[in-house]
């Protein structure tokens, strides 16, 4: 791994510098702290090998082919600002590495802070486990995934970058309680609604940020019971959390994006004409009027109000 980690590291420091640029350039990155973590963290690292479409499915890219042109085809790819497949099993993609200026837009939403304690749910490659800890230091960082193969790896990836933050293979639905409390809460997979273990181990005041229907959503914690936010603007597609909260409505593919969103949050309470009558009612509503809310045991979407006329339960965590 040091043999192959040098052999890239002037080439990947280069094309490092220029994704960063990029991003910068379509501004997903405007805090210094965040632009010098994705200036220093070798993404490359963190994806020795990946999948990329061919003509019969998924062909495998990787730093140790005997092709030169083909392991400059792996470099440049490493840094393009696109999500790449990281594990593929019978043509079904399990794992992926989010696209860079996705992952910058959700750090700033996080609004992490010095001290603060993150547990990141789904932990991929390690790469956005290793840009938190470069922020906020890997004592401060625990990454969970369900798949201890997934954990494994992610692992090896951080420490070959001189990261090691807390890894556990476990249920991400049911959180890290013996790394709680927490300040943030950030997952990396979608979900069906809040997890209501989640919440039990955050710290008052803390920040969620988790993948629902095809949006975004950035919650505020009050307390063990009770939570609130909006939508981010951006859409977002992300695999879904495997576990106990696993089953994820699937979006409308006929539709609009923007009806595809509101699909996947009422599909379980409105039927599809009724819920296409309610969105061109609305006039199209952009994502960021949507929200959610956790009472007790009870977690409902809204639009625009939580105890307006239009709210949906959603299914339970």
């Amino acid at each position: 791994m040091e043999e192959r980690r040098d052999e890239f590291a002037e080439a990947g420091a280069r094309a490092r510098r220029a994704l960063v640029r990029e991003v910068e350039a379509d501004g997903a990155l405007t805090d210094p702290a965040w632009r010098a973590a994705f200036t220093d963290v070798p993404r490359h690292l963190f994806v020795p090998y990946y999948y990329v479409p061919g003509t019969g499915g998924y062909e495998r890219l990787w730093s140790g082919g005997p092709d030169p042109g083909r392991r400059d085809q792996w470099l440049r790819g490493a840094y393009e600002d696109t999500a790449i497949a990281t594990r593929v099993r019978d043509g079904e993609l399990l794992s992926s590495a989010s696209q860079p200026s996705l992952m910058a837009l959700m750090l700033h939403a996080l609004d992490v802070r010095d001290g603060h304690d993150v547990l990141e749910i789904g932990a991929g490659t390690g790469y956005h486990a290793a840009l938190l800890c470069h922020r906020l230091g890997a004592e401060h960082v625990t990454t969970v995934d369900l798949d201890e193969e997934i954990t494994e790896s992610a692992r090896t990836h951080l420490a070959a970058a001189g990261y090691r933050p807390a890894v556990v293979a476990a249920d991400g639905a049911r959180g890290c309680p013996e790394r709680a409390p927490y300040d943030r809460i950030v997952a990396t997979c979608a979900v069906p609604s809040v997890p209501y273990p989640w919440l039990a181990q955050c710290r008052p005041g803390a920040l969620v940020l988790t993948p629902l229907s095809t949006g975004l959503l950035l919650l505020r914690v009050r307390d063990p019971a009770h939570a609130e936010g909006r939508f981010l603007a951006t859409s977002a597609y992300f695999v879904v959390l495997r576990g106990a909260a696993g089953r994820v409505p699937r979006p409308d593919p006929a539709g609009d994006e923007g009806f595809g969103f509101l699909w996947g949050l009422v599909g379980g309470t409105l039927d599809r004409r009724e819920a296409l009558s309610l969105w061109l009612r609305e006039r199209r509503p952009e994502r960021e009027r949507f929200g959610v809310t956790v009472s007790g045991d009870r977690q409902w979407a809204w639009l625009d109000d939580p105890g307006g006329p239009y709210a949906w339960p959603l299914p339970d965590a």
